[in-house]
């Protein structure tokens, strides 16, 4: 499986597109790289862009857009709002897919050793990549900011990990760099109905890790409360992995709280904002809405728009989509400027990326329809089974969905929206589906073409035939198991769901058991060209079981469904 890395190099200007671009193009220069967010701040000067890509192809992306920086940017003329003492500031990279921190680290080190040595920008290595426990922290290894650098790189103590340790015109120009290896972190601007940086802080101090000064009376005000070393002792904030401050954006003519949520699976997007709500009343100020900066994982959206739908007591068994749009309202996304899913979300900005081919479950039905009637062998059988079993899960859901809005079963809520989850997992999966069955009939259709002059020609391709049988078994196969295991949706729904919509959940009993017995034709028909027996009886087999579970929980739905249209 392919291993993905995302790097998020922030840059030290954010107002000269002309310089962000020739930035870019060096990134746009690697294949196996996307640039997926460019996202430039004109009052921060700093924009942080988002790539995606393999583990090698994003080492030499990074370097290639570090050197042009360097290149272009000079930091004794730098201003902006945001802490910075770089050209490249930063320089994360992420694990995303089929890859461990352990092995990001290695590639971290690569990259920080190569810019060094080749580059002579100071180098400091930090999170996950440290070298040293005391610069795990980028605020740590960033104090001071640039205006401290030249007293900072030249001391035995702050000597960067790699690099020059000079202050001379070199790196005056280009100032260092941080290169880490950290987990998902996420920018978030919450916006205030103020413009006082100073009360901004107020509620950024209260949320952030940190926290504030301790003083005396516990009051804003008050005498600083030291340790017997005569160093300030800090009262942490309420929210862990989160870093803060305050800042007036004059872009926008607002004051924000800037928090960098550095492991999202402690505290994610949606409590931070809540929390920066209360504490933002608090402190006699009303937040209007939110900013994201750069990209976001799609289950961070999801998770948002569920944690605000169980806050209405409503069901969160709907589409991806409408959970998106509940989170981006709830949360103000929109208040700046509009928020698009397809440019935020990670997954649907590769899945964009990727496309080169329009997926059967894209078409509208009648075109799905038209295209299934055609000369075509595919869609075929398979994939209609899917669609079936996909129809059937969606109307279990729809029940569960309307019984958690019955009148007068507020308390019933929870337990159908849970059903209603379920329900549109199986829906979900059985779509994907669709396409994968026609995806496993074109491998079989490819490895037929292999040229078989050779004998060693002759061995790939039937070797090639046999393994493209397989999976064209297995894909119907496991449509079976989604279909049946529906059911239990359905089955429950006519059992104690909202009494009006029972022949729905008999409907989707219906439809889901058709996908049962259409996806085990084509097992057993694909089963009938493989060589390997003991795969074929274990699979047909187990085949029939489902089969004939599936018939008898179909009687025991459409029973219950009988039993309440005669009552």
């Amino acid at each position: 499986m392919q291993q993905l890395i995302e790097c998020v190099p922030n840059f030290s200007e954010g107002r000269d597109m002309n310089i962000i671009h020739q930035i870019t193009d060096e990134i746009k220069k690697v294949e196996g790289v996307s640039l997926i967010d460019v996202d430039p701040g004109k009052a921060t000067n700093r924009t942080v862009v988002t790539m995606v890509g393999t583990p090698d192809q994003i080492v030499e992306a990074a370097f290639l857009a570090i050197k042009k920086a360097q290149e272009l940017i000079d930091m004794r003329k730098h201003k902006g709002a945001h802490p910075r003492f770089g050209a490249t500031d930063v320089c994360p990279l992420v694990p995303v897919a089929n890859i461990t921190m352990e092995e990001v680290i290695q590639y971290a080190h690569q990259l920080a050793k190569r810019i060094g040595e080749e580059l002579n920008i100071p180098i400091f290595c930090y999170e996950h990549a440290a070298q040293k426990e005391e610069r795990k922290n980028l605020a740590t290894c960033r104090q001071g900011e640039y205006e401290a650098l030249g007293e900072r790189i030249t001391s035995e103590e702050w000597k960067p990990d790699f690099g020059s340790f000079k202050w001379n015109e070199e790196t005056q120009k280009s100032g260092a760099t941080a290169v880490g290896a950290r987990n998902f972190l996420i920018a978030y601007n919450i916006n205030l109905n103020t413009t006082s940086t100073r009360r901004a802080n107020t509620v950024a101090f209260d949320i952030r890790e940190r926290g504030r000064v301790k003083r005396e009376g516990g009051s804003l005000t008050g005498k600083i409360i030291k340790d017997k070393d005569g160093n300030p002792i800090n009262e942490p904030g309420l929210l862990k992995a989160t870093k803060g401050i305050g800042w007036y954006i004059e872009e926008y003519g607002i004051a924000q709280i800037s928090l960098n949520l550095t492991d999202i699976t402690v505290t994610s997007m949606h409590q931070a904002f809540d929390t920066a709500c209360q504490r933002a009343t608090v402190a006699g100020l009303r937040v209007t809405g939110s900013e994201l900066v750069g990209v976001i994982p799609l289950k961070a959206m999801l998770d948002a728009g569920k944690y605000f739908l169980k806050k209405q007591n409503r069901s969160v068994g709907i589409s991806d989509r409408e959970l998106i749009k509940i989170a981006v309202k709830s949360l103000g996304l929109d208040e700046l400027y509009p928020f698009d899913p397809d440019k935020k979300i990670i997954e649907y900005i590769l899945e964009k990326e990727n496309k080169t081919t329009k997926k059967l479950v894209d078409m509208s039905l009648t075109d799905f329809v038209f295209e299934t009637a055609s000369e075509s062998p595919a869609p075929g059988g398979g994939s209609i089974s899917a669609y079936l079993g996909a129809m059937g899960a969606a109307l279990g859901t729809m029940v569960a969905n309307l019984s958690s809005h019955k009148r007068g079963w507020d308390d019933k809520c929870a337990e159908f929206s849970g059903w209603a989850e379920k329900g549109k997992h199986y829906h979900d999966e059985l779509l994907k589906m669709v396409d994968e069955d026609t995806n496993a009939f074109n491998k079989i259709m490819d490895a037929f073409q292999l040229p078989k002059q050779s004998e060693s020609e002759k061995v790939i391709r039937k070797q090639t035939i046999e393994d493209a049988t397989k999976y064209a078994i297995e894909v119907p196969f496991k449509t079976m198991e989604l279909c049946y295991n529906s059911m239990e949706v359905m089955f429950e729904m006519a059992k104690i769901g909202n009494q009006n919509s029972i022949t729905d959940a008999g409907v989707g009993a219906i439809s889901a058991r058709s996908g049962v017995l259409g996806a085990w034709l084509n097992v057993k028909i694909n089963a009938k060209e493989l060589n390997d027996l003991t795969f074929v009886d274990n699979i047909l087999k187990d085949g029939q079981s489902i089969v004939k579970k599936t018939t008898q929980l179909e009687k025991d739905i459409l029973n219950l469904v009988d039993q309440s249209i005669n009552s």
